[in-house]
């Protein structure tokens, strides 16, 4: 009789709960200037083709050292580890959201009492001693009919799936920024060579006007304008020695290492690529929108709208199905055992508060709507940067090559002022500026070759290229030595965060 009770307070529940959804279901916020966007400086930026895959956009650069780098930085990254374990934590949280589909309450209780009874006023009559047990089991079930508990689940599912945007942007984050450090030291490497070269050049001039000077054929000034200059440039050697140590730093701080020399990168020392463009595989708008921090920002909006019907689930009364068995019985056998059963249904309502509740629905709303016009902003700004880094690719290439022509022509005026000055037609002036200028323009090439490199890595970044739909958020051996800590059941062994989620709200 217990079990059909308990299966009938089961079933009218399950007919009872989803009845209605009180709140708004959620829409996706629309940006309908995003059809089609695009911009000349985009279009000038990339070029359409089927490879590389644009998930590895780093390939283009055909540079071993650079994937090695990468490869590292996703296995011990810790800021990327961190956002995979917190799709661990919200996996769980969901697990806790989708128990409100069952009875809230499912007790048992049990107790035994030792009891004596004292007879007075008989002279023959003995003191009862017994004892008087008891077994329960009370059942509750709030019944969903309001659908606060499927808006709660509902909820906790955008969050989760914003938690594996979120894992999908820190990785295309983390590999921006290897790819960014890394040439900003292989520039900075450049650079030092350049300086180290020029000021070689520069010492061979001042040996040669101090020796002149020491023998009456030049004056000082030649002597100390040739060494202003050579300790000039001598001094920069230090500043990009620093440079590059600091981008060392930061790359092992990337990689999860801790700072010291790393070897591996001697190999390339100094060696920049010259990009000639992006490679999209899609137009710039569908690739704005698969930005896993916009989809993050799109499954947020979904969590919030979803908080806003559990709020209102609150205005209505609460329906709830109550039952309780129980048993009891004594040691003295003269006392008969009973058994009880109760079940119903509860409905508890408090439609006098004062505006607390209806408030509260206010509150969520207005959180709703402004993380709609966070989003919007984010799409915005993700369009901006798009656009801003592919004018960047596009003027450092133009600056390149013309820096690239300043730097030929004035190392050809080099020579020829020092073939004047050698034969008596010109001044040693002609001699410095002709050095300074090849030194600034040599430099000037190299830091647009950089800015080119460092503003292709950012259009790759700002279209939301790079993250890795097959990657477990979290590695083996952080499973291992969670699983022996706590019972985590299988939600480590989640599918990959991006092969669920591809950009619509679940």
């Amino acid at each position: 009789m217990a079990e059909r009770v308990t299966r009938g307070i089961l079933i009218l529940a399950a007919l009872l709960g989803g009845c209605t959804q009180v709140g708004p279901d959620y829409q996706k916020p629309e940006q309908p200037w995003l059809n089609g966007w695009s911009t000349p400086l985009l279009e000038q930026a990339g070029q359409r083709a089927a490879a590389p895959d644009f998930s590895r956009w780093w390939t283009v650069f055909a540079d071993p050292s650079l994937d090695a780098l990468i490869a590292e930085a996703d296995a011990h990254n810790t800021s990327l580890r961190v956002a995979g374990l917190r799709i661990a934590e919200a996996r769980a949280q969901l697990a806790i959201a989708q128990t409100g589909r069952y009875p809230q309450l499912q007790q048992i209780s049990a107790d035994s009492l030792y009891l004596k009874q004292n007879q007075h006023g008989a002279p023959s009559a003995r003191d009862s001693v017994f004892w008087q047990s008891s077994v329960g089991f009370d059942i509750g079930w709030e019944i969903d009919f309001w659908g606060r508990f499927s808006r709660a689940i509902e909820s906790a599912d955008a969050v989760y799936f914003a938690s594996q945007a979120n894992y999908a942007d820190a990785m295309v984050l983390l590999r921006a920024q290897v790819a960014d450090t890394y040439f900003g030291l292989r520039t900075a490497e450049a650079r030092l060579d350049i300086a180290r070269e020029n000021a070689r050049r520069q010492e061979r001039s001042l040996e040669i006007t101090e020796r002149l000077f020491r023998h009456g054929e030049n004056d000082e000034l030649d002597w100390q304008q040739a060494r202003t200059q050579y300790l000039a440039t001598k001094a920069t050697i230090p500043e990009f020695e620093n440079q590059v140590n600091a981008l060392r730093n930061i790359l092992c701080a990337l990689l999860g290492r801790p700072p010291g020399e790393m070897p591996e990168l001697l190999a390339r020392h100094g060696q920049l690529p010259m990009p000639n463009g992006a490679i999209l595989q899609d137009v710039p708008a569908s690739l704005l929108q698969r930005r896993p921090d916009i989809r993050a920002a799109e499954q947020a909006v979904a969590a919030q709208s979803a908080l806003v019907g559990v709020a209102e689930a609150d205005l209505y009364p609460s329906l709830s199905l109550i039952g309780s068995l129980g048993w009891s019985f004594v040691s003295a056998s003269n006392l008969p055992d009973s058994f009880n059963l109760a079940a119903g249904p509860s409905l508890v309502w408090n439609p006098f508060d004062y505006g607390r509740r209806k408030n509260a629905v206010r509150v969520e709303d207005a959180r709703l709507q402004q993380l709609i016009e966070l989003y919007q902003q984010d799409v915005r700004n993700a369009a901006r940067e798009a656009d801003d880094a592919a004018s960047g690719l596009v003027r450092s290439l133009q600056s390149a090559g013309i820096r690239e022509q300043a730097s030929q022509a004035a190392q050809r005026s080099l020579s020829l002022a020092s073939s004047q000055y050698r034969e008596g037609f010109a001044d040693f002036q002609r001699v410095l500026d002709a050095q300074q200028l090849l030194l600034q323009q040599q430099d000037g090439y190299l830091v647009s070759r950089g800015n080119a490199v460092s503003s292709l890595v950012a259009l790759y970044k700002a279209l939301g290229g790079g993250w890795d739909s097959q990657r477990a958020p979290v590695d083996s051996a952080t499973r291992q030595q969670m699983q022996q800590r706590t019972d985590w059941g299988d939600l480590l062994d989640e599918p990959s965060p991006a092969a669920k989620d591809q950009g619509s709200p679940k």
